[in-house]
């Protein structure tokens, strides 16, 4: 147990014979369950998690390949099943650093905050050694996160690194859920339409060897999907259906105005080339849609960045 929480470490799997022993044998005593997920591993990653004597060990094995968001979503379930309070991912390839658990778990446990997650990139010496395209990619996808979740003070959102409690994991449609590389924005979105408080918490990055199967090819076009479709499904939750809110009304407005005013610039723009002399009345019919438009969209964002669930909610463990 940490902090009078029952611990529980979902692993999920793929291909990591060579590498799932360590992350068994550097587990902290304070983590009362394993619960690896064999994502349908060709080789014999199963075979050397049964062989363990660590008697904390869950073994389940996928007969279908279900993604690294199917891994985890399993190990959740299994977690819950055997009482845990608080379920923290650890990777399976070892790169996630058991040193700063406690760090990770004290916010979730002590602090009142229902969701923590690490952040790889909490200064600019983190970006040293990585190359240009990748830190480019990194800032670029935060912000996109951001944008989509709702969790504006959050960074890094393809770090696995994460401790939850489980009593607000049950709220969430865990069916719904990405299953894909997308688990980890696509599991924000989820928690920002329920208001869950998240935190970052500075971690250092630990590299190994393990070469990335990840197919950019395929994973941008589906980030971008899921991205797109989870902001408008959180502004729908829980600026509209649930609540509604001024964000809704300057978002759709906003949005009508600008595009309006766009496609009048664009119209003046090919009638100049045409040379056809654009008249003041005509010029603001485009400027004035561009700038209210702007301005409102200005205001959405605000006001959706001030509404971030970032307050501590729950009380201590210990305390109950």
């Amino acid at each position: 147990m940490f902090n009078g929480a029952t611990i529980a470490a979902v692993v999920p799997a793929y291909r990591e014979e060579k590498m799932i022993s360590t992350v068994i044998d550097t587990m902290p005593d304070f983590v009362d369950h394993i619960v690896i997920v064999d994502d349908c591993s060709p080789d014999d990653t199963s075979g050397v998690v049964s062989r363990s004597a660590d008697p904390r060990v869950v073994l389940i094995r996928h007969e279908v390949n279900q993604g690294v968001g199917g891994a985890i979503i399993t190990g959740h379930r299994r977690a819950m099943e055997l009482g845990s309070d608080v379920n923290v991912i650890m990777a399976g390839d070892a790169q996630m650093d058991p040193e700063y658990l406690p760090e990770l778990l004290t916010k979730v446990t002590t602090d009142g905050y229902g969701f923590a997650k690490a952040n790889r990139f909490f200064s600019p010496e983190s970006f040293h050694g990585m190359p240009g395209y990748r830190v480019f990619g990194n800032i670029v996808l935060s912000f996109m996160t951001k944008l989509a979740s709702g969790y504006w003070h959050l960074f890094d959102p393809q770090n696995g690194y994460t401790a939850v409690r489980t009593s607000e994991l049950r709220r969430v449609p865990l069916d719904h859920v990405s299953r894909r590389y997308s688990f980890e924005n696509d599991f924000l979105i989820h928690l920002n339409i329920l208001q869950v408080p998240a935190v970052d918490v500075p971690i250092p990055a630990v590299y190994g060897e393990e070469v990335s199967s990840i197919k950019l090819s395929r994973v941008i076009p589906e980030l971008l999907s899921l991205l797109t479709q989870g902001f408008w499904r959180r502004i729908w939750y829980r600026y509209v259906l649930w609540s509604f809110s001024p964000i809704a009304l300057l978002l759709s407005l906003g949005l009508v105005l600008f595009v309006f005013g766009l496609a009048v610039a664009i119209w003046v723009c090919f009638q100049v080339a045409a040379s056809v002399v654009a008249t003041a009345a005509t010029v603001m019919l485009a400027a004035l849609p561009l700038m209210i438009g702007t301005q409102m969209l200005i205001s959405a964002l605000q006001l959706d960045i001030q509404a971030s669930p970032q307050t501590p909610t729950h009380a201590p463990f210990g305390a109950a």
